[in-house]
């Protein structure tokens, strides 16, 4: 049973890591110079992660007061 599902997982991975590499490979070595992240995209992206890590920060903080409140 377990036999029957290494080999798909083996080839699915190896065609994603295929266009893994292809996907590298054009991106520093891009044909058009505008194929690239523009610069907004780079801007959105760095936007999300601090507004992810905030709300990560946002949690923690909350999660530590409650228990320290619960603790006193």
């Amino acid at each position: 049973m377990s036999e029957d599902l290494i080999a798909p997982t083996l080839i699915l991975l190896r065609g994603f890591g295929a266009r893994a590499r292809a996907a590298i490979s054009r991106r520093s070595h891009p044909a058009d110079p505008e194929s690239g992240v523009s610069t907004l995209e780079m801007v959105i992206i760095t936007l999300g992660l601090i507004a992810v890590a905030t709300l990560l920060v946002t949690a923690i903080t909350l999660a530590v007061t409650r228990r320290t409140n619960q603790i006193k």
